[in-house]
C-alpha cells in the first residue's frame, strides 16, 4: 500500500487528505517520488484511510526521537523506526499509533540488529502497555494508574497528598507523561532499559504472562493470578509475590506506579515548600529529568510498596 516502508526513507508530510483522495503536491518530504504514490484513485477503504493518515505523524516523531544519540544521525536508522512504528500500527487498527509509542520503541531498534525482531519485541511489549494509550474525549489511558497513584500517596503521605489537593492536582495529570512512556524522559537513556528489565521481571507472574501471551489481558487478569500454588509464587518475581500474598488484585498496582510515588517522595519537601500552584509541581518534577538514579528509585518504590500493602491491609 506503501512502498516506502523497507525503503530506508520515511515520511514527514500527509500523503492523503481526510477523505481518501491522494495529496496533489508530489514534492513530499523524504519519499521515493515514483514509488510511493502507487495510488492514484479515490481511497474508500476506511481502515486504509485511517492508517495512512497517521503515517506522516508517525515519521514526524521519529525525527524528533533521541536526537542527542548518534544512532539516529543515520537516516536509514530513522526509517527501521518509522517502519515499525507503521506497521504495528496497521496490526493494532483499535488503538493505531499515539505519541510516545515511538519513546517504546526505540531502544528496541537500537539493541536489535533485525528489523522484524525488533517490531516483534515492540509487539509484545505493547501487550503490556497499549492501554496506556488508549485516549478518548473523556479519559486518558493510565488514568487508572494515576488514580492508584493517588491513593497510594494518599495512605504512604498524606500531608503530601492534602497539599496536591490543595493545588488541585488530585488527579496526578503532572504524572501522565512518566507512566505514558515508562520513565524514558526522566531517567538517563541506560537507566530507563535497566528500569524496564527490572519491573518486568519483579512483576513476572506465569498467570498473567499466560493471560498476556494467549490474548490482551482484561482489567481482571491480576484477580485470575492470585489463585496461585507454592511453586507458582515461587516462580513469581519480587514484586508479584508480596502482590499475590497480600491478595492484591488490583491491576494498577504495577510497579511503575510506586515508580512515580519514590519520585515524588525524593521531592517531598521542594514540593511541600515551594509548590504554590500545579505549575510549580510540574517544574519541580520536570528538574529531574536525566538526574535519577535507577536503583535508589527502585529501593525506594519497593519500601513504598510494602508500606502500602502493610496500610491497606490494617485497614
Amino acid at each position: 500500500m506503501v512502498p516506502v516502508i523497507g525503503s530506508g526513507k520515511y515520511i514527514t508530510a500527509a500523503i492523503i487528505t481526510d477523505d481518501g483522495r491522494p495529496m496533489e503536491d508530489s514534492t513530499i518530504d523524504n519519499m521515493v517520488d515514483s514509488e510511493v504514490m502507487s495510488t492514484s484513485s479515490i481511497i474508500s477503504d476506511k481502515k486504509v484511510i485511517q492508517w495512512k493518515l497517521l503515517l506522516h505523524q508517525i515519521g514526524l516523531d521519529v525525527a524528533r526521537t533521541d536526537r542527542a544519540l548518534v544512532f539516529y544521525e543515520n537516516e536509514d536508522n530513522q526509517a527501521k523506526l518509522w517502519d515499525i512504528l507503521s506497521v504495528y500500527a496497521w496490526l493494532d487498527n483499535d488503538i493505531g499509533y499515539v505519541q510516545g509509542m515511538n519513546d517504546i520503541c526505540s531502544p528496541m531498534v537500537i539493541l536489535l540488529d533485525d528489523e522484524a525482531d525488533a517490531f516483534w519485541c515492540f509487539e509484545r511489549a505493547m501487550r503490556r502497555l497499549r492501554e496506556n494509550f488508549r485516549c478518548s474525549s473523556s479519559s486518558i489511558g493510565v488514568q487508572a494508574q494515576l488514580c492508584t497513584l493517588s491513593q497510594i500517596i494518599k495512605a504512604v503521605d498524606p500531608k503530601l497528598h492534602q497539599h496536591l489537593e490543595d493545588l488541585d492536582g488530585g488527579e496526578y495529570l503532572f504524572a501522565f507523561r512518566m507512566l505514558m512512556v515508562l520513565f524514558r524522559r526522566e531517567f538517563s537513556f541506560v537507566d530507563a532499559l535497566y528500569l524496564w528489565e527490572l519491573m518486568w521481571a519483579m512483576e513476572y507472574n506465569p498467570n498473567i504472562f499466560s493471560l498476556h501471551e494467549s490474548a490482551i489481558a482484561g482489567s481482571d487478569f491480576r484477580t485470575a493470578a492470585t489463585e496461585v500454588d507454592d511453586k507458582v509464587l515461587k516462580q513469581c518475581g519480587k514484586f508479584e509475590r508480596k502482590n499475590v500474598q497480600t491478595k492484591s488484585s488490583d491491576p494498577h498496582s504495577v510497579l511503575a506506579v510506586f515508580l512515580v510515588a519514590s519520585v515524588l517522595e525524593t521531592k517531598n519537601k521542594k514540593l511541600l515548600k515551594e509548590a504554590k500552584g500545579l505549575d510549580d509541581v510540574v517544574q519541580i518534577l520536570g528538574d529531574i529529568t536525566g538526574n535519577l538514579d535507577a536503583k535508589k528509585a527502585c529501593n525506594e518504590a519497593l519500601k513504598i510498596h510494602k508500606k502500602y500493602l502493610r496500610k491497606t491491609q490494617k485497614t
